[in-house]
Parts: C-alpha cells; sequence; structure tokens
C-alpha cells in the first residue's frame, strides 16, 4: 500500500516505527497504531488518497482514512488503524487575508494564525484553553469553543465556505444557498446533486425526531447538527460538516470570518465557599453582559498553588518573581484552610476603562445578597494570574503527576446553568464513590465543565472503571437535558 500511495503522490507516505507511534496517540487516553501516515502536498494529493481507499475499499474494508491536524483531540478523533492524513506539514498558511475574514489552509496552527491576525486587528474568538496545541482544522473538525464563547458562540458561527474533498475524491466548494439553489443544486445528476437532495430529504423527513434530539444547551459539540443545515431560508452544508471529525470528508480550506478584539477588560473575581447559589450567582452575572465566565474548583487551585514557578512560567505579563509573590493571598488562604470550592473569572471588555470599572462594581454589587467574597483586579498582572491558573490547570496535571496520567474520558459535559447547584454534587457524589481525583474547571456560563480524573492505566482496576463511570456522568448529564460534549 506504501508504494502504491507513493506513486501516485507528491507528499509523503512513512511507515517507520517511530512516525507511527508518535500517530498512534493524541491527548485522549487511546492508543491506536495506524499502518501508514500520508503527508499531502496539495489539495490534489488529498483527492488522490481518497480515491484510492474508496477504490481499494471494495476489496480490503479495513481501508480507511482519518485527518490529523494538531493531535489535541481528547476523545481520540485523529486515531485510526489504518491510514493517517497529516495536514500540519504541507497544507498550511493563510491564502487570503479580507477586511473580516481569511481563507486558510486545515494544518495552519491557531498560535501562528492568531499571531498574524492581531496584526490586523482581528481575532477569531473561538479558540480552546489549549490553543497553542490546536490547527485550524481540528477547530473545524470540533465545532471549537473556549472562554470567549459565552459572547461570541462556536466555530460554527465562524466558517463561512469550505472546500472539502468527497469520498469520490472529488474537492468541492461548499458554502450557504437560497432553497431556490439547493432545488437547482438537487438537480444535479451527479454525486454532489445527490448529497445535497439525500440530505434534504432527511432533514425534511425527520424534523421531529431532529429538533427533540437537539441539546438544550448553549453550546455542544456532539453529534451532526442536522438541527442547524436548514433554517431561516437557507441550506448550509457546512453546519454539517463542521463538527463531525473528519467523518464526512477531509478539509482542505476554510474562509473563516473574525472579529475585532475589544482592546480593554477589566475582571471581578468571586470566591464561592459552597455552590448552595451557583445557578443564581451565574444568572446575576450574565445580567452584567461579561465577555467570558470561567471557573476553576479548588482542588486545581492548591495544584496551582503547588506549583507555583511552572505557573509563573507560563504568564507573560511582568517579572518571573513578581509574578510569584502575585499569588501570595492564594498561598494564604492554602494555609488558613480557606480554599474556595470554585473560583468564578468575570470578565468585561470594551474599549472604555471607565465603563468597565462600573460593569465589575454593578455586578459585584447584585453580587453581595449572595454573602460572596469577590475582588476586582487592579493589575494586568493580577488578571493574568487567574486566567493563567485557568488555562494552565491540564498541563501542569499532565506534566507533574506521578505514576498516573490525565485521564480525559468525562472531559467536556455541559448542562444549563440553573442546573449547577444540584448536578455538580451529585457529579462529585458519582466521582468520589469510584475514590478518583480529579479536578474541575470550565466555562460557568454556559455551565460547561472539564472533568480530569488522575489514574493509573497500568492497574487493571483503573481501566475498569472508565465504562461504569462514564455511563453514571452520562446519565446525570442526560437527566439535566445536557451534552456530553
Amino acid at each position: 500500500m506504501k508504494e502504491e500511495l507513493k506513486k501516485i503522490i507528491s507528499g509523503e507516505v512513512e511507515d517507520n516505527e517511530s512516525t507511527l507511534l508518535k500517530y498512534s496517540k493524541d491527548a485522549s487516553i487511546f492508543k491506536v497504531k495506524p499502518k501508514l501516515v500520508v503527508f499531502p502536498k496539495d489539495s490534489t494529493d488529498v483527492e488522490k488518497i481518497v480515491k484510492f481507499v474508496s477504490e481499494n475499499k471494495k476489496n480490503d474494508s479495513t481501508i480507511s482514512i482519518t485527518a490529523r491536524a494538531g493531535g489535541s483531540c481528547m476523545s481520540g478523533g485523529p486515531l485510526n488503524e489504518s491510514i493517517i492524513l497529516d495536514t500540519t506539514k504541507y497544507l498550511v498558511g493563510v491564502k487570503l487575508w479580507s477586511e473580516n475574514s481569511a481563507v486558510v489552509m486545515p494544518g495552519t496552527m491557531y498560535k501562528d494564525f492568531e499571531i498574524e491576525s492581531l496584526k490586523r486587528d482581528l481575532l477569531l474568538p473561538c479558540f480552546t484553553a489549549s490553543k497553542n496545541l490546536n490547527a485550524i482544522g481540528g477547530m473545524v473538525g470540533n465545532n471549537s469553543a473556549g472562554e470567549k464563547t459565552l459572547k461570541y458562540g462556536q466555530m460554527d458561527k465562524y466558517v463561512k465556505i469550505l472546500k472539502m474533498v468527497f469520498s469520490d475524491g472529488v474537492e468541492r466548494e461548499i458554502k450557504p444557498m437560497s432553497f431556490v439553489g439547493l432545488e437547482e443544486k438537487k438537480k444535479q445528476d451527479d454525486f454532489e446533486g445527490r448529497i445535497y437532495k439525500q440530505i434534504d430529504e432527511l432533514v425534511e423527513g425527520n424534523k421531529e425526531i431532529i429538533e427533540k434530539a437537539r441539546p438544550k444547551v448553549s453550546k455542544n459539540a456532539s453529534g451532526y447538527y442536522l438541527w442547524n443545515v436548514k433554517q431561516n431560508g437557507i441550506f448550509d452544508l457546512n453546519k454539517l460538516i463542521v463538527g463531525s471529525q473528519g467523518t464526512l470528508g477531509i478539509v482542505t480550506e476554510a474562509e473563516i470570518g473574525l472579529v475585532k478584539p475589544l482592546k480593554k477588560s477589566k475582571m471581578l473575581v468571586i470566591f464561592l465557599k459552597h455552590l448552595d447559589n451557583l445557578g443564581e450567582i451565574v444568572n446575576e452575572i450574565l445580567k452584567g453582559n461579561p465577555e467570558t465566565l470561567e471557573s476553576y474548583d479548588d482542588s486545581t487551585l492548591k495544584f496551582a498553588i503547588r506549583f507555583l514557578p511552572d505557573l509563573a512560567k507560563a504568564m507573560k505579563a511582568g517579572s518571573f518573581f513578581k509574578m510569584i509573590f502575585s499569588f501570595i493571598p492564594e498561598a494564604l488562604m492554602s494555609i488558613k484552610g480557606g480554599i474556595p470550592k470554585l473560583v468564578l473569572l468575570v470578565e468585561f471588555t470594551g474599549d472604555n476603562e471607565e465603563e468597565l470599572e462600573k460593569s465589575a462594581e454593578s455586578v459585584r454589587e447584585s453580587l453581595k445578597k449572595f454573602h460572596t467574597s469577590t475582588r476586582i483586579t487592579k493589575s494586568e498582572l493580577e488578571e493574568e494570574k487567574y486566567i493563567t491558573i485557568r488555562r494552565e490547570s491540564f498541563n501542569l496535571l499532565r506534566k507533574h503527576v506521578r505514576n498516573k496520567r490525565t485521564a480525559p474520558f468525562i472531559d467536556d459535559i455541559i448542562v444549563r446553568p440553573e442546573f449547577l447547584p444540584e448536578f455538580l454534587p451529585k457529579l462529585r457524589t458519582i466521582l468520589d464513590k469510584y475514590k478518583l481525583f480529579y479536578t474541575i474547571a470550565g466555562h460557568a456560563g454556559n455551565g460547561n465543565f472539564h472533568i480530569i480524573p488522575l489514574m493509573n492505566f497500568k492497574e487493571k482496576s483503573s481501566r475498569e472503571l472508565i465504562l461504569p463511570v462514564s455511563k453514571e456522568v452520562y446519565s446525570l448529564v442526560h437527566e439535566y437535558g445536557g451534552s456530553i460534549t
């Protein structure tokens, strides 16, 4: 198979042991060793590879292909026992910048894209906490979301046009169209026409089932978004492709919308000793229209204090020692046993610092009835300190825990914020029943949390916990009408 592929593409085909081992892992708990890794030079290579797989699959059902971007997925999305197609070697770069959008190739790392976009006073706001590890193709495939999703939404909101290689090995442009345009497209007597016709029939023939399946939450990365394909007079196949993790085709180019980043910010930090009024507190905060509402739990904070030097190195503003000293209040809090159960980070952004201060003070005043401890940050360094704890918690766990590893198998659950006071204690009861050590952090404004247990998978007893824990946690999420990711 390797020699056959090498004959038809201009890119590389590798099957050496070190390459196969590298591509057998992502950020998930899984390990799946492929047979080949291909590095296409361009979209023509991608077409040839897909066509090769489609033709040979008739005689060998084990042949398949999986696209890989940054490899930061926590659910095993870029893993495969057959062929891995890596986009990050050659399918990189920005083809075109415009006033409020860019045409980007899928292997472009987000961190590199952001540097260039900010030079133009533009931002793709749906980045994740692990944005330094993400590539644009993976963000499209997973319908990425993060701290700014509360205000700006997920990746599906920013994808304007995609180019994708379909299963017949042909690259096509996919863009929104009117219902009149859809009817014309369906008349095409070819592969593309049949795809549009079949998807339209699927959506129209199952409206009630599809609507019933739509998660009743403000963000979702689970399943195929059939409920978004046909709405408000527009048929947009991109709504189905975004979030499909490359299972419907291989994206070779994306035109994505961008926003103007707001220049100034002010953060209100809220320390909760219990979760009794969490839903009411979150809803009260949301009235103030913050850009972000993030959170982390007591385990995350204790871990951050324990490894202050590493955390300080991850920060950008100020000197190393200033960063260390900025954590003294948290260290004293830990010594005195006053660690809060949950810390909420409420960020207000805009162009007028005085107005931001008023917004933070207004929300702070509205929370007095809950008898919470609050603080409004006074400097960029102080604000960055709290953000860094939130963003770096997963990396700290991966780096410092010995004999155990991060196990993100119940990583990205979401329920509506008003259910959190009931939901979170029940969640902790499940995790504590199985004697798991874990941290919880996430996007409290959406009711979206990342639960990261630490486990030793060399022990059979640890491996045997995955299915029962998953079943109980996901059943709880379903009970509250949420989504598992």
